[in-house]
C-alpha cells in the first residue's frame, strides 16, 4: 500500500516536453472516498489554485508524478464537491474518527492507496496522540463498507473498534 503523504511535495512533469509544471500541494478527496486529482502548489501568491484530474495522472512514481501535457490542469473554482486531504477548511488530515457508538478509534495523520496508486482510499492511518504513537505506534483501520465525513469527525460503524490494527512503521520515518 502506498500512502497520501507519498504524493506530497512530488514534482509534476509533462511526458510531452518534460517540463515541470509545478509540485503536488495536496489531494482532492470526493464523498466516495477517491482521489479525485492533485492540488499544485501555486505560480504566485495571489494567483488561483490549480489541480490535475486524477484521470489525468499518466503515473505516481516513487519520485515524480507525470501528466500527459499542460492540457490537463484545470482551474481549482471549477472542481466538484470534494474535500483536501491536508488543507482547506475541513481536511480530512487531523479529524477524529468515530464509531457510532461515539467510541474514538483515533485521529486521521495519513490514508493508504493500492499499491498501484489506484484511486480509491483503502485505510486510514490513525494516531492516538505523540505519547501513545512513541510507546504503541499508530493504529491501521481498513476502510470500512460505510464512512461518512462530517464538519467535525469521521463517523464509522461500530464493528470498526475490532477491526483497528496496529501499524508497523520502520524506524526511518
Amino acid at each position: 500500500m502506498r500512502r497520501a503523504h507519498d504524493l506530497i511535495g512530488l514534482p509534476v512533469l509533462t511526458v510531452d516536453s518534460g517540463k515541470q509544471l509545478g509540485q503536488v500541494k495536496d489531494l482532492m478527496i470526493d464523498p466516495e472516498w477517491n482521489i479525485r486529482g492533485i492540488i499544485l502548489e501555486a505560480k504566485m501568491w495571489f494567483s488561483s489554485l490549480r489541480y490535475v484530474p486524477w484521470d489525468g495522472v499518466v503515473a505516481a512514481g516513487e519520485d515524480a508524478v507525470t501528466i500527459p501535457n499542460e492540457n490537463v490542469i484545470v482551474e481549482f473554482e471549477q472542481a466538484v464537491e470534494c474535500h483536501a486531504f491536508l488543507e482547506g477548511n475541513h481536511p480530512i488530515k487531523g479529524l477524529p474518527v468515530v464509531t457510532v457508538g461515539g467510541d474514538k478509534l483515533g485521529v486521521v495523520e495519513d490514508v493508504y492507496l493500492t499499491q498501484d496508486w489506484g484511486k480509491q482510499i483503502v485505510g486510514y492511518e490513525l494516531s492516538e496522540g505523540f505519547i501513545s504513537d512513541l510507546k504503541e505506534g499508530r493504529k491501521w483501520l481498513p476502510m470500512p463498507d460505510s464512512a461518512t465525513k462530517g464538519e467535525d469527525a469521521i463517523i464509522v460503524p461500530v464493528h470498526c473498534s475490532q477491526e483497528v490494527e496496529e501499524l508497523f512503521v520502520s524506524k526511518e520515518e
